[in-house]
C-alpha cells in the first residue's frame, strides 16, 4: 500500500508516471478499495500541492533567463486561468494538462485552502471512478 501512495505522489508532480496501473494491480490483489482510495488520493493530492509550492517559489526567478517560461507565455497562462478560474484546478487528474494547472495555480497564488479542496476533490474522484471501473471490468480479470 506504501508503494501506491508513492507512484500516486510521483507521478501527480512533473514526473512521468501513472498511477492507474498501480491502483488496478493492488486492488486484483484484494486490497480493500476504501484503503486504495484514501491512499491513491491522498499520494496523488500531495504530489499536485508539491507543483503548487514549486510554482509559487518559481514566481520569484521570473526575470531569469533560464526561468522555463517567456514573459509573453506566463501572460497568456495568466489570461487563460483567469479567465476560467480556479474550478480549472478541477482538470487537474487530466495526463498533460493537470500538473501544468497545479503549477499554475502556484504561480498566482491560490490560496492553499482552495488548491488543497479543489484538488483533493478532482483526486479523489478520479480514484473513485478508477476503482468503479476496476470492480465492472477487471473483476473476471484479477
Amino acid at each position: 500500500m506504501l508503494s501506491l501512495f508513492f507512484v500516486a505522489l510521483a507521478s501527480a508532480t512533473l514526473l512521468p508516471g501513472g498511477s492507474e496501473v498501480w491502483l488496478a494491480r493492488q486492488w486484483c490483489l484484494g486490497e480493500p478499495a476504501l484503503a486504495l482510495w484514501t491512499v491513491a488520493t491522498l499520494g496523488n493530492s500531495l504530489g499536485s500541492l508539491v507543483n503548487v509550492a514549486l510554482g509559487r517559489y518559481a514566481r520569484r526567478f521570473q526575470g531569469r533567463r533560464w526561468f522555463p517560461a517567456s514573459a509573453a507565455g506566463l501572460a497568456r497562462a495568466e489570461r487563460w486561468y483567469l479567465r476560467f478560474g480556479e474550478w480549472s484546478l478541477l482538470l487537474s487528474w487530466v495526463p498533460l494538462i493537470g500538473d501544468p494547472l497545479t503549477v499554475l495555480a502556484g504561480v498566482l497564488r491560490l490560496p492553499w485552502w482552495r488548491a488543497v479542496l479543489l484538488i483533493v476533490v478532482a483526486k479523489g474522484g478520479r480514484y473513485a471512478l478508477l476503482l468503479g471501473l476496476a470492480q465492472a471490468w477487471l473483476l473476471p480479470l484479477c
